[in-house]
Order: structure tokens, then C-alpha cells, then sequence
């Protein structure tokens, strides 16, 4: 059997994905399992056991090999008999129905109920969607497929090559043994109304610093490096350092992710690192329902000011004065912090 994955777009929600993979991966042992994915996701799995292979796309791309007919033509040399959608979108829905796959697997969503042979809904409530956890909603598929019931637990693997260039990081700045590092993640390709402001960040950064005693790495993608830059110039202790100069990867990434303390993060594609690697997550919320991604970890603190007009599910703030994140104090994140890593000295002293 040869089994079609289109994964999600984004990279939380390709983390989000990982229980329906590690359920189809034992359901289908000695099927093909093929990830159907945009290049720049792919690292997020990198190291994990359950794809057999990867197919990549991208609408758009300069690079004839990822555009939609080549997906096409590889999909219908790869035979595949079954596809299941993790995306909603008509265009994955017609890619699906073109590979050739004679069962195809997903929710009806934007125009595509024809285009399916397994049909999901949505919960819906006078008429809106009513907010669920995307997690659950993959493993639905799954369960449609004969799954048995799955664990939601996320998961993910670091490689060698990342774990020595975190190696190399951390003797470069000077950074104290595994699991006594405070990671903070200010960035989120969302758009800007999920970024708590910047100068909050270096305000955190620098308590956690002087008051704590504690060392503080800010993680970056490509296009954060300037927040990252900012906080460690306005926190202004040399225990507060970033990535702002390194070669980042999503590899990296999760490397110093999975060796941190605590993490402190926006609502955005690492905080599922944190989740999936076990290490302890203040996840900052402004106008995201957090139902639509709670990925049910224990060690997971959810703060969120709430306001009349939120959570919106906007980019930016439609009304102009973003009060969901910029009145979401830094006394309270660092309160919620100060906790956290209180619980482990407690448990050392018992």
C-alpha cells in the first residue's frame, strides 16, 4: 500500500501532525508512508521514523521541479493509493484527486466536498467554526483510516549534526550545562499582532538575568535577527545572548529547545518544539482562540489578557492599539516564570 500525507503549511502544525503520523506509521507498518510537504517544513521531521519518503511542492517556485505539474507527475509515479489531507485548502483537494489515489481522505473545506471519497466535518456552531484543537482534528483522519486510538503526544527528534552545533554554540557563549538555559522566542510568521513587544522581551530577559541568576538565549528565524539583536542590546547583561549572528536552522532550533530549562514564547511554530521535547512552555496568546492549538501538554502555562474585541484571529490588530499583547505585562510573564522554575528547585530540595 502506498499511503499520501499532504502535510500542513505550517511548522507548528506539522508538529501538531506528529501523533497522526506515529498512528498511521503503526496502523500502516508495511505500507509506503509518503509526506507530500513544502521544502521549508521538512527539517521539522528530520530524524523522525515514519515517513518512508518525501515528496516537496511549492506554488510558484522558480524551480520547475516544485511547481504543480511536476507534483502532479510525481504523485502519479508514486502510485498512491490512499491520501490523507492535513491541509483544507481546494488546491491540495485537486492535487489529491489528480495523483490518481483511489481513497481520499479529509474535511470539506473551501469547495472541495466533491474531491473526496471520506468525508470530515468541522464543528460548527451558529454557523462559525467552533474552535477545537487542530491536533485532535488530524487525528480524526487517522481514526477514519482504522487507526486505533492514539495518544496526543507530540514528538519530535533532534539529529547529530544540529546537537553539535548546539554543542559549539553553547561553549561559544558561554552557556551552563543542559537544562539551566531560559529560551525565549519573540518572533511568529503569523503576522505581527502575535508578538508581544520587544522591549517586554528584553525587560523579561534582563530580570530573569539579574534577579534570577539565570542565563537567557533568545532562538531566531531569518527574518527575526534584528528583535533578537534588540533584546540582548536592551537587556543588557552578559547573561542575555541569541542566535541573531548565527547560521540558524529549524534543526538548531529545536537542538537548543530540547536542551533548555523553560521556554518563553510567542504563539508560534516553537513553542510545539517545546512541547514535543518535553521541556516546560509559557506560551504568550493575544488574538488567537488558544483551542484552536492546544496540543494537551501538562507542562504547558497559556497566558492571554483577555479584551472585549479578542481573540480576533487577526494578523494585525484591526483596531489599531494591539492592547491584547501590549497590556499582557512583563511583571506577570516573569511571575508565571519565576514559578516554573521554582518547581524544579523544590523538587531537587525534596
Amino acid at each position: 500500500m502506498n499511503l499520501g500525507i499532504f502535510l500542513p503549511n505550517w511548522i507548528g502544525d506539522v508538529v501538531m501532525a506528529t501523533p497522526t503520523l506515529r498512528a498511521l506509521r503503526a496502523r500502516f507498518a508495511d505500507a509506503r508512508l509518503i509526506g507530500i510537504m513544502r521544502p521549508y517544513v521538512a527539517e521539522v521531521l528530520d530524524a523522525t521514523p515514519w515517513l518512508d519518503e518525501s515528496i516537496f511542492y511549492l506554488p510558484g517556485a522558480e524551480n520547475p521541479e516544485l511547481r504543480t505539474w511536476s507534483l502532479i507527475a510525481r504523485l502519479r509515479q508514486a502510485r498512491l493509493d490512499t491520501v490523507v489531507l492535513l491541509t483544507n485548502s481546494l488546491r491540495t483537494g485537486l492535487l489529491a484527486r489528480a495523483s490518481g489515489a483511489r481513497r481520499r481522505v479529509g474535511y470539506v473545506r473551501n469547495g472541495r466536498r466533491w474531491l473526496l471519497t471520506d468525508r470530515l466535518y468541522h464543528r460548527r456552531r451558529h454557523g462559525r467554526w467552533t474552535p477545537s484543537p487542530v491536533l485532535d482534528d488530524y487525528l480524526r483522519l487517522a481514526y477514519v483510516l482504522g487507526c486505533p486510538e492514539e495518544p496526543p503526544r507530540l514528538e519530535l527528534a533532534t539529529t547529530a549534526k544540529d546537537e553539535r552545533t548546539a554543542d559549539e554554540i553553547w561553549r561559544r557563549l558561554d552557556l551552563p550545562p543542559e537544562k539551566e538555559v531560559v529560551v525565549l522566542n519573540s518572533g511568529g510568521a503569523y503576522g505581527a499582532a502575535k508578538l508581544w513587544p520587544t522591549e517586554y522581551f528584553a525587560a523579561l530577559a534582563g530580570r530573569i538575568a539579574r534577579e534570577l541568576h539565570r542565563n537567557v538565549l533568545v532562538i531566531c528565524g531569518p527574518n527575526e535577527r534584528s528583535m533578537a539583536r534588540q533584546i540582548v542590546r536592551e537587556a543588557n547583561h552578559p547573561r542575555v545572548v541569541s542566535l541573531a549572528d548565527e547560521a540558524g536552522s529549524i534543526g538548531l532550533s529545536k537542538a537548543c529547545v530540547r536542551r533548555a530549562r523553560l521556554m518563553v514564547t510567542t504563539d508560534s511554530g516553537p513553542r510545539h518544539f517545546a512541547a514535543a521535547l518535553d521541556v516546560p512552555v509559557i506560551t504568550l496568546f493575544g488574538p488567537t482562540h488558544i483551542a484552536w492549538s492546544e496540543n494537551h501538554f501538562p507542562r504547558a502555562t497559556h497566558l492571554q489578557h483577555p479584551l472585549p474585541c479578542g481573540p480576533c484571529q487577526k494578523r494585525t490588530c484591526p483596531l489599531g492599539h494591539h492592547r491584547c499583547m501590549r497590556e499582557l505585562t512583563v511583571d506577570e510573564v516573569y511571575r508565571a516564570a519565576t514559578a516554573e522554575l521554582s518547581k524544579r528547585h523544590e523538587s531537587h530540595a525534596a
